[in-house]
């Protein structure tokens, strides 16, 4: 028996001490449709931002509603916003429309990125996250990935991040003569580079009295390993 969250956000996500992804608040929750149905009717709940609009518009209500939400969560992380803000320009008060311009455009894509990460991230990874989100936010609910298969893409993309990131730290030696400031100098970009924004990083957040995102870097992907437990 499936169970549908219905009010997925990041707010729901709690961490422990040790940075392990907790799903709260399932007041909302309910059982999903049975073998050979499609979807469920049932009242509209939830919040303002999150839903799936097929179950905004008629009620409907499936498994891929839950997919829906967890894309704009991704979002969420990839920009550090909120998916409905007032206190933003009128134009990018709406998080999914806001970041539709750019998304897409691998040239346009640091316009989005959270501005705290101060472009350092891992570019490859982050298209492929956005990507990810992209189909988790397909209109049509059959067209959207299930969520075990956004867990095998999710774990594929830390895969692809944490390789490249050893590869570019492994690249850089010191060479014979190399003064003490040279040597200083490149044990500082060496370590630059250790720190380079990585997807496990970026799949971490802390959430504040008001409601900002925060990153830390930790040494797994607490929302990778919570999707693992999604129904």
């Amino acid at each position: 028996m499936q169970l549908i969250f219905r009010d997925f956000k990041t707010s729901n996500i709690l961490l422990d001490e040790d940075f392990n992804a907790k799903l709260s608040d399932f007041g909302f929750a309910r059982h999903g449709p049975t073998a050979g149905v499609g979807h469920v009717e049932t009242s509209v709940v939830g919040t303002v931002g999150y839903a799936a609009p097929e179950y905004v518009h008629t009620g409907k209500l499936t498994a891929k509603s839950d997919v829906w939400s967890f894309g704009v969560v991704l979002y969420e992380l990839l920009t550090g916003r909120r998916s409905l803000d007032r206190n933003l320009p009128r134009s990018e008060q709406k998080l999914l429309e806001w970041v539709k311009p750019f998304a897409t455009d691998p040239k346009k894509l640091h316009t989005i990125m959270d501005p705290r990460l101060e472009g350092k991230y891992c570019l490859e990874s982050a298209q492929n996250l956005v990507a990810l989100a992209n189909r988790c936010l397909k209109k049509q609910p059959k067209s959207r990935p299930r969520m075990s298969e956004v867990v095998e893409m999710l774990d594929q993309i830390i895969k692809t991040s944490n390789s490249e990131t050893t590869e570019t730290i492994a690249s850089t030696s010191i060479s014979p003569g190399e003064d003490a400031a040279d040597t200083k100098k490149l044990s500082k970009d060496k370590s630059s580079r250790s720190r380079v924004f990585e997807i496990k990083d970026m799949l971490t957040l802390k959430n504040n009295s008001v409601g900002r995102l925060y990153w830390r870097s930790v040494a797994s992907g607490p929302i990778a390993r919570m999707a693992r437990t999604w129904p």
